[in-house]
């Protein structure tokens, strides 16, 4: 009786923890649309909201701060349970879409359709540097990339001589290779695409607009359902591969499928938003050590995490220099940055 009443317990501190960060989302992000270079009182944000006939900021609420607001949700929603996945699949702490060079690959993917395929217009450099005229063909090239850095990283995980430190430095490798080959991209643009591409690279949520968050629904959407279907072989999959398949569990099959649905977040938010670094190891570490190993709560609590940790940084990027706007991209790198030394220290010793 007294292992049920703990599980109970347990289970209710999970719980009462999703519902936390999904209030503490609510209103992180009710504050957001009221930030800027142009704040927006409690009345003013009422009424664009409900569109009422003369309201102001109708157009700046609509067309920009909502969208923003929404992209920042999607992707660091889908960035952190893309790292969740990852850690897991690869059995490694410091595994996420950045460390492993799928971000690199997908940014990579999507320059070369932006440059080769043209599926990018470019014009002068300011937030329209890029306006992506074939948001499909960008999205496919870049999940491309991601796939590319995913098989790598799979069949490297795979050798049994391979440490977990091993696959991280061949991350490094692989993101120092796709970072190659963009610069030979950019060598043989014009300067116009040069320029354009840089600035597009950045990790802005100035990008995300209805159609781009559409798209980044979309693919979140499909990507929760598998990994809400495949909850249980992912819990199987912790107590080693053999024990998954004395279960049942069809490990080759689950991994592949796991790290696509993975790539395919991790790619559509890059090729609409640029690189954004460590959301995806930041928010499942700091979830997983709250709520531990049980993917039934690790994943939607990193979708939380990881959404309000986007957005915070969105908002630390739209204030601490106004009127000046900061790429979040810049705001994630230097929060994960030491968080990331900090675990390569742990896990060395």
């Amino acid at each position: 009786m007294d292992t049920k009443n703990q599980y109970r317990r347990a289970t209710a501190r999970k719980l009462m923890l999703g519902a936390a960060l999904l209030l503490t989302l609510t209103g992180t992000a009710l504050f957001s649309v009221t930030v800027g270079s142009l704040d927006i009182g409690p009345n003013a944000l009422l009424d664009a909201l409900l569109r009422r006939e003369g309201a102001s900021f109708l157009h700046v609420l609509w067309s920009i701060r909502l969208p923003r607001m929404v992209g920042a949700i999607l992707a660091g929603a889908g960035l952190g349970v893309a790292g969740a996945v990852m850690q897991d699949i690869l059995r490694n702490p410091l595994a996420s879409p950045f460390t492993t060079g799928v971000s690199q690959g997908a940014a990579f993917g999507a320059a070369f359709a932006i440059i080769v395929f043209g599926a990018g217009q470019t014009h002068a450099i300011g937030k329209e540097a890029v306006t992506i005229a074939s948001p499909y063909l960008v999205v496919i090239s870049s999940f491309c990339g991601a796939m590319l850095a995913v098989a790598f990283i799979l069949g490297l995980s795979s050798l049994r001589r391979v440490s977990a430190e091993g696959v991280i430095l061949a991350g490094v490798a692989l993101s120092a290779f796709f970072g190659a080959a963009t610069m030979l991209l950019q060598y043989f643009a014009s300067d116009m695409q040069v320029a354009a591409t840089v600035f597009w690279t950045f990790g802005d949520l100035g990008k995300a607009g209805w159609r781009e968050n559409g798209a980044m629904l979309f693919a979140v959407c499909v990507a929760f359902i598998w990994f809400g279907v495949s909850g249980w072989s992912h819990n199987a999959l912790q107590w080693g591969e053999e024990v998954a398949e004395s279960l049942g569990v069809r490990v080759i099959r689950l991994r592949v499928i796991s790290l696509a649905a993975s790539s395919l977040m991790v790619a559509v938010a890059t090729a609409f938003l640029g690189v954004i670094g460590f959301v995806g190891l930041l928010a499942p570490h700091t979830v997983r050590f709250l709520v531990g190993n049980d993917h039934r709560f690790l994943l939607p609590c990193s979708a939380l995490f990881g959404a309000l940790l986007l957005l915070t940084s969105d908002i630390l990027a739209r204030t601490v220099m106004q009127p000046v706007t900061l790429p979040v991209g810049i705001i994630t790198s230097l929060a994960g940055a030491p968080l990331f030394l900090a675990l390569l220290t742990k896990t060395k010793r």
